[in-house]
């Protein structure tokens, strides 16, 4: 049975705003590298060209980075019935499924489209959660895919990416030959470095309000609120007693998680992909009783 869905405005206004803020930023990052004696063609040629891999391909490196296989119907009969179920209720055509190998109870979606997307889960997660909490955890999945706030991700990601190489290889520009020396490279590495904090904050901020939304779209879809809370419990709960060289490997993905592999305080949260476990039971909490299932 499908279930009314309303669109959240609130995330795609901030979707907006961050992409046109950081294209504000970008542009200005790349006038400033110009001047310093950058070539601007061959800026726009660099970055449009990894941007176009990244959109067709990023589906396929987010799961070579994870160790993620896709699977089959007759492989994995209940999990696809379960997505299936799901996307009727959500009105989305089903993506394809992947499993990783790793005691890591997580999950994430990745993908360009709701045409082109993937689900994927952990073998950890599966043996930690009842059949009702996965069913929760799957339809938080495929709410950032209704969303598209994934390919928004990957998007936004990207160049900050850029920023974040030109920092760590601030000789890319501004050779020995090129009559800046010293100076023009200095100007390069400071722009970046304030690029890259710049456009991580936008991105870790529009990052945390996305997991909200993707939590009340489980639980519209599921209309059992309770079910993703306590998954959220469970997991968070175990994260704790994974090897930390494991939850190393996999920091890299933690924008995509449904809880982040490895995560920290920091003041006001800013540095964060995620809101706290404890804010997010609390909204469902909430959502449940406007819903009248709590």
């Amino acid at each position: 049975m499908k279930r009314k869905w309303q669109h959240d405005r609130g995330l795609e206004a901030r979707m907006l705003l961050t992409i046109f803020l950081l294209a504000v930023v970008y542009l200005a990052f790349l006038a400033i590298l110009a001047s310093q004696g950058a070539g601007m063609v061959t800026m726009l040629v660099f970055i449009s060209g990894f941007m176009l891999l990244q959109y067709f391909f990023s589906d396929r490196l987010v799961l070579k980075s994870m160790g993620a296989r896709v699977v089959s119907e007759t492989e994995e009969p209940e999990l696809h019935q379960m997505v299936s179920r799901l996307c009727a209720m959500a009105d989305l055509p089903k993506p394809r499924i992947a499993v990783v190998e790793t005691g890591m109870p997580n999950a994430f979606a990745t993908g360009r489209s709701p045409n082109n997307s993937v689900v994927a889960v952990t073998t950890g997660i599966r043996r930690q959660l009842s059949p009702a909490e996965l069913e929760a955890v799957l339809a938080h999945e495929l709410t950032h895919i209704k969303n598209r706030d994934v390919m928004v991700m990957t998007i936004a990601s990207f160049l900050s990416t850029v920023a974040f190489f030109i920092v760590r290889n601030s000789l890319f520009f501004g050779g020995a030959g090129s009559g800046r020396g010293r100076g023009g490279i200095a100007v390069a590495f400071l722009v970046s470095a304030v690029v890259w904090i710049i456009s991580s904050l936008l991105i870790r901020s529009l990052s945390r309000y996305r997991e909200f939304a993707a939590d009340r779209g489980a639980a519209v879809i599921t209309g059992q609120p309770s079910n993703l809370a306590s998954a959220l419990m469970k997991i968070s709960g175990v994260m704790p007693r994974i090897p930390k060289e494991d939850l190393r490997k996999a920091e890299g993905m933690n924008a995509f998680f449904i809880i982040p592999a490895v995560s920290g305080s920091s003041i006001m949260n800013l540095l964060s992909t995620h809101p706290p476990v404890e804010k997010r039971i609390a909204a469902l909490e909430r959502i449940g009783k406007d819903l009248g299932t709590a």
